[in-house]
């Protein structure tokens, strides 16, 4: 690791320092006077010559460290396109926040190498020193045919195989059903409010009578078995 500094003037070299040569070297009649006085400067040629460990090798440590870093992408295999009548399926191999930024995405049909109805994107950068990248395919589907995304990245010590599962819902059926299930969900929680807050309002309601109410009056006979005189037996019920 070497440490070197040039001093310009005017867009002049005046002056160079080198740490494998342990002096300055002047380029000009002035910079070489200055040269010749900085190198009988003792204290200051500690300090040039320790530039090596206190600048180099400080900052090259930080970058070495994260240069090094890796990081694994993560990998969704999709179907994007289902297969038609007129049209062939379309699978999509996609690989997320993944560093460094190379990055190798390819198709196998049964473990063998497929090269053609194969579009590629460039590593997109994420503006956070991650990338990501993807890979369509356009096939027909054939039955018992195994259909893999590979990917390879030096976060791996090998080529990761990602085997597509037919079974799993494509995002159109997959968007149907959820909503499908919070209709339900809601009509269902709708339904119970709509109960509760019936029996809430029938609790403690008192029935009024259409029909008037009979007066009843106490009557006492003599002994004759008559009513009193001015009263009828049909009174009563009036």
């Amino acid at each position: 690791m070497v440490f070197s500094e040039t001093r310009y003037f005017n867009k002049h070299r005046v002056m160079t320092f080198n740490s494998s040569w342990n002096k300055f070297v002047g380029h000009t009649d002035y910079g070489k006077a200055w040269a010749q006085q900085l190198n009988s400067d003792s204290h200051f040629m500690v300090w040039a010559r320790l530039q090596v460990d206190i600048f180099c090798k400080f900052y090259a440590s930080h970058y070495f460290s994260f240069v090094n870093k890796t990081v694994q992408p993560r990998v969704h295999l999709m179907l994007i396109k289902p297969a038609s009548s007129s049209h062939p399926a379309t699978l999509m191999c996609s690989a997320y926040d993944f560093y460094p930024k190379p990055i190798k995405l390819s198709w196998l049909s049964n473990g063998k190498d497929i090269t053609s109805h194969v579009t590629s994107t460039e590593e997109l950068s994420n503006d956070n020193w991650y990338y990501q990248a993807h890979s369509h395919l356009e096939y027909t589907p054939s039955s018992g045919e195994r259909i893999s995304c590979v990917v390879e990245h030096a976060s791996f010590s090998q080529s990761m195989v990602y085997d597509w599962d037919s079974c799993i819902p494509d995002p159109e059926m997959k968007n149907k059903m959820v909503t499908g299930v919070a209709g339900l969900l809601l009509g269902t929680i709708t339904a119970i409010t709509g109960l509760v807050y019936y029996r809430k309002k029938s609790t403690g309601h008192i029935l009024v009578p259409t029909q008037p109410i009979p007066r009843v009056i106490d009557v006492a006979f003599d002994g004759n078995g008559s009513c009193p005189s001015g009263l009828m037996p049909g009174d009563a019920d009036s």
